[in-house]
């Protein structure tokens, strides 16, 4: 299966939080954009990848499980 360029980023977006604890203010600095064909965080968000609590951004276990699956450590 061939991985679409939104999917690779939200890929690096999940790899990218898994490496350390984020604060929501670190992650949209990141990650934030204004772009309609990669809305990487808000794709993340929607699709159950990650949560906050409006301060730390977390990866949730569906985050994980595909980060598992999709790359190779």
């Amino acid at each position: 299966m061939t991985t679409t360029a939104p999917e690779a980023l939200i890929l690096d977006l999940l790899a990218w939080l898994s490496t350390r604890e984020r604060t929501y203010e670190e992650t949209m600095q990141a990650w934030r954009t204004s772009c309609p064909r990669f809305p990487v965080w808000e794709d993340a968000l929607d699709h159950g990848l990650v949560t906050t609590d409006g301060h730390i951004v977390q990866l949730t276990s569906q985050g994980l499980a595909l980060l598992a699956t999709r790359l190779i450590r």
